[in-house]
């Protein structure tokens, strides 16, 4: 799993609420079992003026142009804006999947579902939550500004940008060392191998008849 430490990027307003997992990743792309190429057919159905299908060229597809993605400004966007229980709904990875495969590695939002908001830390991505008078404001910001960044310490749990006061977020401590070391759980885990050998030794000497093969 990627790192993550220090991030800076643009930043994309998606000034919605209830933004649920169809939305984000609509179901007929859930046949793909790769995280890979999924960033093509992110908010398809908002993205796209026709009905999209799974390993077609989105190319050659008709855009919606009003929509934020599309629109020059945001194109190169890797932090994204919303509102509040963002990713609601089904509790389909392929969500965050397609999310970091775009190129988003923070979501800054109200409040998330809860499985979407596990899932975003079991793929690098860092789900930021703000009251509503801070995400007023930093929409107004992104809006007001073209080009709008911010830089994320997740060490020191901050957010920066020249154009506002520092903000500081809250973050459980094992979720942020999981991002910073890049671990999702099965590397957390394998951080105890060697104790884990040795258990599984003691296990088998103490208890033998647990393994003999018949």
């Amino acid at each position: 799993m990627k790192k993550i430490k220090l991030w800076e990027g643009i930043v994309a307003p998606l000034d919605r609420q209830n933004v649920d997992t169809d939305a984000i990743i609509p179901k007929q792309f859930l046949k793909s079992i790769y995280r890979t190429g999924l960033g093509n057919y992110l908010f398809d159905e908002w993205r796209y003026l026709d009905y999209g299908e799974l390993g077609q060229d989105c190319r050659k597809r008709p855009i919606n142009k009003e929509f934020i993605l599309n629109k020059n400004r945001f194109k190169n966007s890797s932090i994204l804006l919303s509102r509040s229980n963002f990713g609601c709904g089904s509790s389909r990875e392929h969500a965050p999947w397609a999310l970091e495969n775009f190129g988003f590695k923070v979501i800054i939002a109200e409040s998330f579902a809860d499985i979407f908001y596990n899932n975003c830390f079991k793929n690098s991505i860092l789900p930021i939550t703000l009251s509503s008078v801070i995400i007023d404001n930093l929409f107004n910001l992104t809006w007001d500004n073209w080009g709008f960044t911010l830089k994320i310490d997740l060490k020191n749990q901050t957010i920066t940008n020249p154009l506002l006061k520092t903000i500081q977020f809250d973050i459980e401590e094992f979720r942020k060392m999981a991002l910073i070391k890049g671990l999702d759980e099965i590397g957390q885990t394998l951080i105890y191998s060697e104790e884990i050998k040795k258990f599984e030794k003691k296990h088998k000497i103490e208890n033998p008849w647990l393994f003999n093969i018949l």
